[in-house]
C-alpha cells in the first residue's frame, strides 16, 4: 500500500470517528455513508475496523454507531492533561480561594462522572477524591446535572440498565424519587447533593456548555455539612457560575450562546448526555 493510500484510509477513518462523534444522535450506517460519500461496503468496513479496535461500538439497538471506550478513554485523558496545565487550573483555584471550599470539574465517562480536575481548599477536614476517580450518576451534584438535561429515554435506559445503590440514608434509589430531583434542578439549573453520596458531604454543581449549548462538564464545590451546609453551597452558585463562564472562554473557538439570568433558553437545553 503506497504512502498516499495509507494516508487516504487514515483520513477517512478519523473523519469517520469525527463524524460520530459530533453526532446529535448515533448514526446508522446509510446516514455515515451519506456523510462520508462513500459506498456502503467501504463504509461497513472502516466502521468495522473501528469497531473491532474499541474507537466505535453499537448503540443499544444495534444498528446505530456511537464512540466506544477506547476513544473515550483517549479523549478523556487529552482533556486531563489539558486541564492540569491550561488557564482552567488558575480559574478553579481562584473559584476555590473566593468559596474556601474545595472544587472541580467532572465529565461523563460513560455511565459514571470522573474527575478531570480538582484544588483542594487549606482545610484540615476534607473529602478527598483523586483526579481520575469514578462516582455515579444518581447520587452526586454533578451526576444528577447531567442526568437532569439528558433526554427522557436515556434518563428511563439508565434507571432500568443500571442499579442506583444506596451510599448513605440520604440516597434516592428509585426513578421515581430521582426524576422528582431532577425536576427541581431542571428548574434551577444547578445540581445538588445534600449528603446522597457521602455522608457528612454536600455539594452543588452547576453546567459548563459547549458551542451547541449542550453540557459536557461541571464545576462544583463540595465541603463537610459542618462547615458546607447545601444552603451555603448554593450562596456560592454565581461564583460557580462565573467559572463555568470562564472555563467555555478558555476551551470554544467559537463564542457561546447567549445567557439569560445564569439560565440557557429552552431550546439550547441538550437532548442527550
Amino acid at each position: 500500500m503506497s504512502v498516499q493510500e495509507t494516508s487516504s484510509v487514515s483520513e477517512r477513518a478519523l473523519l469517520l470517528l469525527e463524524i460520530i462523534a459530533k453526532a446529535e444522535e448515533p448514526p446508522n450506517l446509510n446516514e455515515l455513508m451519506t456523510a462520508i460519500q462513500l459506498p456502503k461496503a467501504t463504509t461497513h468496513r472502516f466502521v468495522s475496523l473501528l469497531e473491532q479496535l474499541g474507537f466505535v461500538q453499537r448503540a443499544a439497538d444495534g444498528r446505530r454507531y456511537e464512540i466506544g471506550h477506547r476513544l473515550t478513554a483517549l479523549a478523556l485523558d487529552a482533556m486531563r492533561h489539558s486541564f492540569q496545565v491550561a488557564p482552567r487550573r488558575a480559574i478553579l483555584s481562584a473559584l476555590v480561594n473566593e468559596t474556601g471550599e474545595t472544587c472541580n470539574i467532572t465529565m461523563l465517562d460513560g455511565d459514571r462522572l470522573v474527575y478531570l480536575d480538582r484544588v483542594e481548599s487549606d482545610w484540615p477536614l476534607q473529602f478527598r477524591l483523586k483526579i481520575g476517580s469514578h462516582v455515579p450518576l444518581h447520587c452526586t451534584a454533578s451526576g444528577k446535572l447531567f442526568l437532569a438535561f439528558a433526554s427522557p429515554s436515556l434518563r428511563k435506559a439508565v434507571f432500568r440498565t443500571h442499579p442506583l445503590p444506596r451510599h448513605t440514608p440520604r440516597t434516592l434509589t428509585t426513578a421515581v424519587e430521582i426524576e422528582h430531583a431532577l425536576d427541581e434542578i431542571r428548574r434551577t439549573g444547578v445540581g445538588t447533593d445534600n449528603e446522597e453520596f457521602i455522608e457528612g458531604m454536600s455539594a452543588a454543581a452547576v453546567p459548563v456548555y459547549d458551542s451547541k449549548g449542550r453540557i459536557f462538564a461541571t464545576v462544583a464545590v463540595h465541603g463537610p455539612v459542618s462547615r458546607l451546609p447545601l444552603s451555603r453551597a448554593l450562596s456560592f452558585v454565581p461564583a460557580l457560575k462565573r467559572a463555568a463562564r470562564a472555563i467555555e472562554n478558555t476551551m470554544l473557538e467559537q463564542k457561546s450562546p447567549t445567557y439569560h439570568n445564569g439560565q440557557r433558553s429552552a431550546h439550547e437545553i441538550p437532548t442527550s448526555v
